[in-house]
């Protein structure tokens, strides 16, 4: 049976805290398992959490600030160590490439595992599997930051009424799934466009375009809200969102489950964030992460 689940391993911006660890979101989808900015301390986090770096398919990083990144070689060298025996590709933006390389190869150990690096440079594709696309978005920060977005391929819904209108059953129905028809009987008569999933992960930025795309439609959406709103001028000026404007990206976004994370440490309790990301007129449901939460994709619609 497929899982697709969010596993959160830390939720503190720039300074951890002693309930919160630094960034770390692992994304898990139909058996692959999507590893978001490993910060500080990750390892330790996916231990407690009971993931392992066999899980991990792809490493996505955001922008290369420590909490975002400094996680990288320890969960590089935890790949190697344990010889995951599948491809893990690395997706991080092409300016911070020597970062990238210091962290990958911080101290000496022996690689057994041979990383696939696919630095983002663009607005795109970045790859495309039978279970999703991967995009990215460019963001607004001090440092060249990208989002990230999943998109399943949409699919078709089967609709017995309509099947046994038209008399098909049995092995038929497959064999009109296969070939789009069978007879005098399409596809389009008797099933309807069942829309793929969307998955977006959105960190440190000032409201742009990039924000607004990677959030269209999505079933759940991950983004930061690291000040509150009466904060909304330090935000800005240091390239973040609050919790009324992260919320009413997702309100006019259409998002249906929405998670705020990515807390500074000057606000040691959580409850004022979710007041305020109601107050900007969200409506659908929503979650204030803690470390350690796991998040299921909403199901399909």
């Amino acid at each position: 049976m497929s899982v697709r689940e969010l596993v959160v391993l830390g939720t503190a911006s720039q300074v951890p805290t002693r309930h919160r660890n630094h960034n770390g979101y692992l994304l898990r989808w139909d058996g692959e398992g999507i590893l978001f900015d490993p910060g500080e301390g990750t390892q330790r986090q996916m231990l407690r959490a009971g993931a392992a770096a066999h899980d991990l398919n792809r490493i996505c990083v955001t922008h290369f600030h420590g909490d975002h990144c400094l996680g990288l070689a320890g969960v590089i060298q935890r790949i190697n160590l344990d010889k995951v025996p599948h491809p893990v590709t690395a997706h991080y933006p092409n300016s911070g490439r020597r970062f990238f390389d210091r962290l990958r190869y911080a101290t000496a150990y022996r690689e057994t595992v041979g990383i696939t690096e696919a630095p983002v440079d663009a607005d795109g594709d970045l790859a495309v599997t039978p279970s999703y696309t991967l995009q990215a978005r460019k963001l607004s920060h001090p440092v060249e930051s990208y989002g990230y977005r999943l998109v399943e391929p949409d699919g078709r819904r089967m609709l017995p009424d309509r099947l046994a209108a038209h008399g098909v059953k049995g092995p038929d129905v497959g064999r009109l799934q296969r070939d789009g028809v069978l007879g005098d009987v399409t596809l389009d008569q008797v099933s309807e466009v069942r829309r793929g999933q969307r998955f977006a992960f959105v960190m440190d930025t000032r409201l742009c375009e990039g924000v607004y795309a990677l959030a269209e439609d999505c079933d759940l959406l991950v983004i930061e809200s690291t000040f509150l709103d009466e904060d909304a001028a330090l935000a800005a000026e240091h390239g973040h969102l609050t919790a009324g404007q992260a919320a009413a990206v997702a309100r006019d976004a259409g998002v249906r489950h929405l998670v705020l994370t990515h807390f500074s440490q000057r606000y040691p309790q959580p409850e004022e964030f979710e007041r305020q990301a109601r107050a900007a007129g969200f409506g659908g449901e929503l979650t204030v992460a803690y470390d350690l939460l796991r998040v299921p994709v909403p199901k399909r619609r």
